[in-house]
């Protein structure tokens, strides 16, 4: 099989190796650099037990492809021995009884060090949200989530909570070679998501369809003037936020929440709207910095008059792409669920701005599947299979 050099920064070090393309860091990690602290649970990034530092940022090294990591700057839990602030965590982790078996700890260790860094005003409902992508089969989470909030009752000095650099001078994923671009910050200085796609597909011939029709109480006129205008609507779209707007073309954000996942598209598209028509379309790209997984995707839509009175029919034709680690969550059924979550919550809120309401921002509530979802797809492709067998 063929290999790729990479050359890396790892626990301070420089590191230079030939990694087959299918190589997990996890496993690299572990196997090549025995650098056996990071722990594997779930292989598929849902644990987090494996969770180690990527320039600066908490990732899924179960997901992450070691040939990706050419000249990134990854620190794992070994690296953290003579770190005041990780000895602090320890520390509280310890008081608070935040650990019993320890195989969550080295994960959940890496995302408690970033979460005081980077919300250091943090009260103990963001701190649960903040961890609930790290799993605890003893059910620990109450201490854990006491250990960060100690830490951060104690007004750890500024120099201790300086973000840590979040720059790549190159980013490759062997799973999809455009999916990363070069020279970005998926995260400006301030926590804010930054657009970083510059090219975005023609077109999506060999996607996946997705068809779907929603009714929203108001007009068609009152209706319209939302979707026409771009800043509004995406105001109405949770999980999304608006970067900017240059012409036709709009920059910004879609976090999804897969379970315990979260993932943060970053992208832009081009948008176009027919007033004579009610219609309109778009097509755009967004990556996810944190698996090196794209999305590629086409949408048409089209409004007209419901057949009751004051009501719309929203109807959309889409077609996507996705690639990368995330992949395996692409199976229509799973993005189907994911797709009538968003739709029902626009709708809603499209409704509610149609008719003067106000409106409380959704950008902070991303679309999410939980476990019980997940489960329910599963559950019922079985049963579909099973149906389809002679």
């Amino acid at each position: 099989m063929t290999t790729a050099k990479i050359s890396l920064t790892l626990n301070d070090r420089p590191v230079e190796a030939d990694v087959e393309p299918r190589t997990h860091l996890a496993d690299f990690l572990r196997e090549d650099q025995l650098l056996t602290g990071t722990h594997v649970g779930c292989e598929q990034g849902v644990c987090g037990a494996c969770t180690v530092m990527i320039d600066g940022r908490p990732s899924r090294s179960c997901i992450t492809l070691a040939a990706a990591c050419d000249s990134a700057d990854i620190r794992t839990i070994e690296s953290f021995d003579d770190d005041p602030l990780m000895a602090r965590l320890r520390d509280a982790f310890s008081r608070h009884h935040g650990l019993q078996c320890g195989y969550c700890t080295p994960g959940m260790l890496a995302t408690s060090y970033d979460i005081v860094r980077r919300v250091p005003d943090a009260d103990n409902d963001r701190i649960r949200r903040e961890l609930s992508g790290n799993l605890c089969r003893c059910t620990g989470y109450a201490g854990a989530v006491a250990a960060v909030a100690d830490v951060l009752s104690q007004n750890p000095p500024a120099a201790l909570l300086q973000p840590m650099p979040r720059t790549r001078q190159t980013a490759r994923s062997a799973t999809s070679p455009e999916a990363a671009s070069s020279s970005s910050e998926p995260i400006s200085a301030s926590g804010q998501h930054t657009a970083s796609v510059t090219q975005i597909p023609d077109a999506v011939a060999d996607g996946v369809a997705l068809s779907r029709e929603v009714t929203i109480d108001a007009s068609p006129e009152s209706v319209w003037r939302i979707l026409e205008d771009i800043p509004t609507l995406v105001t109405c779209i949770p999980g999304a936020q608006l970067g900017g707007m240059t012409g036709s073309r709009a920059t910004g954000y879609v976090t999804v929440a897969l379970g315990p996942i979260r993932s943060n598209f970053d992208g832009a598209a081009d948008i176009t709207t027919s007033p004579a028509t009610k219609s309109g379309s778009a097509i755009g790209r967004g990556i996810d910095k944190l698996t090196r997984s794209a999305l590629d995707g086409s949408l048409e839509f089209t409004l007209s008059e419901a057949a009751a009175p004051d009501k719309s029919t929203l109807k959309f034709d889409a077609l996507y792409r996705l690639t990368g680690p995330l992949a395996q969550f692409g199976r229509p059924t799973v993005v189907a669920a994911i797709a009538d979550k968003i739709l029902s919550d626009m709708s809603d809120a499209i409704s509610a701005k149609a008719n003067g309401r106000d409106v409380d921002p959704v950008d902070t509530k991303p679309p999410a599947l939980n476990g019980f979802a997940f489960a329910w797809i599963a559950i019922k492709g079985l049963f579909a299979g099973l149906w389809r067998r002679p």
